[in-house]
């Protein structure tokens, strides 16, 4: 049976140059345009000034901006839209600009040169395959430029878990990070430990951020490898942000079975991941994530429910269930000791 669609050739053209599209943001969010038009620089030679450009680079940037439809023309020069307004003007509480330092990074970027024959393979062609690596420098810029973004999904997530009604919990949070999933539990349920677990150089900007959330009387840390380290415990809730996804069946279970030792009775595995529906026909944002697996690690994949499932049950879980986190595109798995 035939396509119903008529055929895209603009589908085609703008897939082709999308990178050209990443780029004029990555500019832009470097040269601070977004924030110094919100600050009331909006024609070409107040940008110029401001943002140390020239102005003819200004005007074909900010044309392009305007094209993408995050600037708008005005009488008198450019103006924000609402969405970056929101989301890419530095003193909005809700910046996450930061965040294509890390999507756009060399790391990421890398793997893409190569996926032709990452396909051909069935993973990474990247020449330096070694981010799982100790203490990989690509895990500190990935703490730093995600935070603001994961800052949304971790109170969607603290809500979800009903944290300010929880009872004294200790939490094990694990491959941290920016550490914004543990803090935030904390920041929110004075009776809450968090022990966190990631690289040393990591786990410094995780501690950065418990200093700043005030909570880092009740933020510990535990520099090493989640698949090594002694965690201590026993545990009520152990967080698994964005970790599985980096790693084959076997090793994902070789963790979850490290997790559920270290659960107290009735304890529970919180996982927070891409998860794709059980025929991989959708979310797009999930589907598409085994894509970057497949580009930037010799053996992971965006698993969906049935797989969480099928690894929880083989380590000794109980009662694994999906749930959303909208408006994240990032789903929660969690399942019982």
């Amino acid at each position: 049976m035939s396509n119903p669609e008529s055929p895209s050739l603009e589908l085609v053209w703008s897939t082709f140059t999308g990178y050209q599209r990443t780029a004029a943001m990555r500019a832009a969010i470097d040269l601070d345009v977004f924030t110094e038009i919100a600050g009331g620089a909006t024609t070409i030679d107040a940008l110029a000034t401001r943002c140390k450009a020239a102005p003819r680079g200004l005007a074909a940037l900010l044309n392009h901006l305007v094209m993408d439809g995050f600037l708008v023309r005005t009488a008198d020069g450019y103006g924000l839209s609402d969405t970056a307004a929101v989301f890419l003007d530095r003193s909005s509480p809700a910046y996450v600009g930061s965040a294509i330092a890390f999507i756009a990074s060399p790391y990421v970027l890398t793997g893409f040169d190569h996926l032709t024959e990452a396909v051909r393979r069935g993973g990474t062609a990247a020449p330096d395959a070694g981010s799982l690596s100790p203490e990989h420098p690509m895990w500190v810029e990935f703490a730093r430029a995600m935070a603001p973004l994961a800052g949304m999904s971790a109170v969607l997530l603290a809500n979800f878990l009903e944290v300010e009604q929880a009872p004294g919990w200790k939490v094990l949070d694990l491959a941290a990070g920016h550490g914004l999933f543990g803090i935030t539990l904390a920041r929110l349920n004075p009776s809450i430990e968090v022990t966190a677990v990631d690289w040393r150089n990591v786990l410094a900007v995780a501690e950065e951020h418990a200093r700043l959330a005030d909570v880092a009387a009740r933020y510990h840390t535990i520099p090493g490898s989640a698949f090594e380290v002694p965690f201590g415990g026993p545990f009520d809730v152990v967080l698994v942000p964005n970790l599985l996804h980096h790693f084959d069946v076997p090793t994902c279970e070789r963790l979850l079975a490290r997790i559920h030792a270290a659960l107290a009775p009735a304890g529970r595995v919180v996982i927070v991941e891409f998860v794709p529906d059980d025929d991989r026909s959708g979310p797009p944002d999930a589907v598409r994530f085994a894509l970057v697996m497949l580009a930037g690690t010799p053996g992971g994949d965006a698993y969906t429910f049935a797989e969480y499932r099928r690894m929880l049950q083989k380590t000794g879980f109980a009662q694994p269930s999906l749930h959303e986190l909208a408006p994240s595109p990032a789903r929660v798995v969690t399942a019982v000791r």
